[in-house]
């Protein structure tokens, strides 16, 4: 399947670096986090190799993940997005690097913030690994806005780049 990912954006895992021991351990919490949510999933059999996007220490990371398919319609690279937020994965179909995979997971998590807000159903939306309660979506909406200050903030000209059809 032809992909539109940047991969001058991301670095394998060997490369991944923080700025101090603390950070690098929190990222590889992260990574641990990362493939075991991806391995609750039956739509792969496998990982094929991972790169790290983006991260914040203690905050969030972004990986990349190629995948073995479990059929031929299913994508070979996927986003996983985790840290203290609920963890998802993100097509990579309009996210062709780490910040617009964050862009999409913070749209997709503030649909389902919505919805919980007004007691709305959530079937329909992003699966989310908490109740769908006020509570929880107030607790959610102010994290997704501490991601876009202060996060996704910073990649204003990633989050312009065309995807490539």
């Amino acid at each position: 399947m032809k992909t539109n990912i940047d991969f001058s954006k991301v670095v394998p895992l060997n490369e991944m670096a923080g700025e101090n021991n603390e950070e690098i351990a929190s990222l590889h919490e992260f990574l641990e986090e990362a493939v075991e949510y991806l391995n609750a999933f039956d739509w792969h059999t496998g990982i094929k190799d991972a790169y790290f996007g983006l991260g914040m220490d203690g905050i969030l990371a972004v990986f990349l993940f190629e995948i073995e398919p479990a059929d031929k319609d299913a994508d070979d690279y996927v986003w996983v997005v985790v840290g203290d937020i609920p963890p998802a994965y993100i097509t990579c179909e309009n996210a062709p690097n780490p910040a617009t995979a964050l862009d999409g997971y913070i749209a997709a998590m503030s649909q389902w913030v919505e919805a919980a807000l007004a007691g709305k159903s959530v079937d329909e939306l992003i699966p989310v690994n908490i109740p769908a309660t006020a509570e929880a979506g107030a607790d959610l909406q102010s994290r997704l806005e501490f991601l876009a200050q202060n996060v996704l903030s910073q990649y204003g000209a990633d989050l312009k780049t065309e995807t490539i059809n």
